[in-house]
């Protein structure tokens, strides 16, 4: 499968804020081309699969072709340049991406823009531009609830440089000058091929399973440690999103 890997990773979170709590989990992730999803062999597509109903915009379209639509929303046109999205794979069915992240490519090959798609386990979802500087790092204000025990306001700084042998996203979110919660993930990149995918699935199994599972853990953890909690506002949906 060329231009399609898979990547070992290690995702962090520290939260700065009290009452402090900091965990890492081991994973694998994809990262794959829009226009050349992964094609598996048939006993392998229950390990993997990319479907449109579970990224932004209309299902019966394609990824690519509701992520064009809504850049072109926000005055982006690619013109057919090259697009990776970095995301888990559904896997029995099932798949859960706190987030997705779109790099974007003008067809001379320079970066146009990153889209960082979040997802909370509302099941709502809210997509972010931008447009990084030199060393892949940009800021959005946040718009969308996550987390009962995170505040509504607040910025986000996404240092999300493009992936090659190693993968090194850091995401910082800030209220003012205070930075309340880091997340990071770490990793190192391997060919997709189909013995690899079958042993990545059999060291970490059921990785989007356990990564819903595990943000439930670390909820119940800080409310047993009574965190400030703000309450959960309607989000309004981006046209194009869904």
């Amino acid at each position: 499968m060329s231009g399609v890997y898979l990547y070992d990773v290690v995702v962090g979170h520290t939260r700065h804020c009290a009452p402090q709590r900091s965990f890492q989990h081991r994973l694998y992730t994809w990262l794959v081309d829009l226009d050349a999803l992964p094609n598996l062999p048939y006993p392998l597509r229950v390990l993997a699969r990319f479907e449109a109903r579970d990224h932004l915009g209309d299902p019966r379209r394609t990824i690519r072709e509701n992520l064009d639509r809504w850049l072109a929303r926000h005055d982006v046109n690619l013109r057919g340049g090259r697009v990776l999205m970095l995301a888990h794979a559904r896997v029995l069915g099932y798949v859960f991406n706190p987030v997705t992240i779109y790099w974007c490519h003008q067809p001379d090959g320079n970066l146009e823009c990153i889209v960082a798609e979040v997802h909370n386990t509302y099941g709502e979802r809210h997509c972010y531009l931008v447009h990084p500087d030199a060393a892949g790092t940009g800021e959005t204000d946040k718009q969308l609830y996550v987390s009962p025990f995170l505040p509504d306001q607040g910025s986000y700084r996404m240092r999300l440089p493009l992936p090659g042998e190693r993968l090194r996203l850091h995401i910082d979110l800030l209220d003012g000058n205070r930075t309340l919660l880091t997340a990071t993930m770490h990793g190192r990149r391997q060919p997709a091929t189909p013995s690899r995918l079958l042993r990545s699935a059999l060291r970490r199994p059921l990785v989007p399973h356990s990564v819903a599972a595990l943000i439930r853990r670390h909820g119940i953890a800080l409310w047993l440690r009574r965190a400030p909690q703000w309450s959960r506002q309607p989000h309004s949906h981006q046209d194009g999103v869904r």
